[in-house]
């Protein structure tokens, strides 16, 4: 489809332009309405900044794939690839679940919900996502039951990690728009066209509230952004194709989405780790996130969201080469990514004052 790139172009510019307009306006009227964040002992921030930056996310994209899918179903748009049609019933339902997930994490973010029921309710969510959008994984499981939780455990999961990486200044937002676009070039390497054109959706939005979210941040997502942000992430993940049916020789293709998610994986697995150890619940907040661990040693907050920035990039990138290269390239893909994550380790346990003391 020749005007492909260009619809593709004007998605994601379109997206960014809405979510930096709405993000404005949404700024002012959080003030207005005394929906801020305060200062917090497990924050970073030292003054109040508004909230509500979520909304403006969700709302850029839910309208544009509203009008993507009335477009699509009335047929009034003859640029329309085929595939955006015949897809336009999940995506009502995946919006669906994005607006139940959008409401939560809103009402989160002013009353502050038991953890007990917003995992319950994202399960809801990811359930009805994956059985009734097939957003899921298949695994080569017939049971459209067992695929379908399975799925919902792995959209949890993402959920909470983007959740938990929304702690620093960019760091959510940044990391979500890296591993967006990683995923789009997978989904279009792959020929899906219904895919990569929500990932441009996404990404769009993200770098149009990043604008005001990049260090010093004039504008927190809250919870309302952080879980529609990783629910979307992780349906790209299902939705995207990776193993091609008779490429027996790269089944190893499938671990792509560990690849892209490897350092957000690593920061909520470490974070939970060391929050269990100490007798806590892994889901109340404190400064213990891997990016706090890295300002702690010395680097400033610029430098450690774009060293986040960075290793998620490394990790990322080697997952498209997954899809180019034989099984044994791939096992050295799998070393890479683990040295990365090793570099990231040694970063955040150096103790600032070690060359200081060895002086």
């Amino acid at each position: 489809m020749t005007n492909l790139p260009v619809i593709y172009a004007a998605a994601f510019l379109a997206a960014f332009a809405c979510s930096a307009a709405l993000t404005a306006v949404v700024k002012k009227i959080a003030v207005k309405l005394n929906f801020v964040a305060h200062p917090r002992q497990d924050r970073f921030h030292k003054s109040i900044i508004p909230l509500g930056g979520g909304i403006a996310i969700f709302t850029a994209i839910a309208l544009f794939c509203l009008t993507a899918a009335i477009c699509a179903k009335i047929g009034k748009l003859p640029f329309y690839p085929k595939e955006f049609t015949n897809k336009s019933s999940e995506l009502f339902i995946i919006l669906a679940c994005a607006t139940v997930l959008f409401a939560l994490g809103l009402w989160d973010d002013i009353k502050n919900l038991k953890p007990s029921t917003k995992l319950f309710v994202q399960f809801a969510a990811a359930f009805c996502a994956a059985y009734f959008a097939d957003v899921r994984v298949e695994l080569f499981i017939q049971s459209k039951i067992i695929t379908s939780i399975i799925s919902s455990v792995w959209i949890v999961l993402i959920i909470n990690v983007f959740n938990f990486l929304d702690n620093m200044d960019g760091a959510s937002a940044g990391i979500a728009l890296i591993a967006t676009i990683i995923l789009f070039f997978a989904a279009a390497m792959s020929g899906q066209l219904f895919v990569a054109g929500f990932a441009l959706l996404l990404a769009g939005s993200l770098a149009g509230f990043l604008l005001f979210n990049f260090f010093p941040a004039s504008i927190f997502m809250g919870d309302a952004g952080s879980l529609v942000i990783g629910f979307f992430v992780a349906m790209l993940t299902l939705k995207t194709t990776y193993y091609q049916t008779g490429s027996t020789d790269k089944w190893y293709v499938v671990l792509m989405p560990l690849a892209i998610m490897a350092l957000p994986l690593y920061d909520f697995i470490t974070v939970t780790t060391l929050r269990l150890k100490q007798g806590k619940s892994p889901f109340v907040g404190d400064t213990q996130h891997f990016s706090h661990r890295l300002k702690k040693r010395g680097l400033s907050e610029v430098q450690t969201v774009l060293t986040l920035y960075l290793a998620t990039l490394a990790t990322g990138l080697s997952a498209i080469v997954l899809k180019i290269i034989n099984s044994a390239f791939g096992l050295l893909v799998g070393v890479q990514i683990i040295l990365v994550l090793a570099i990231v380790a040694i970063l955040e346990t150096t103790d600032k004052n070690d060359s200081t003391k060895q002086q």
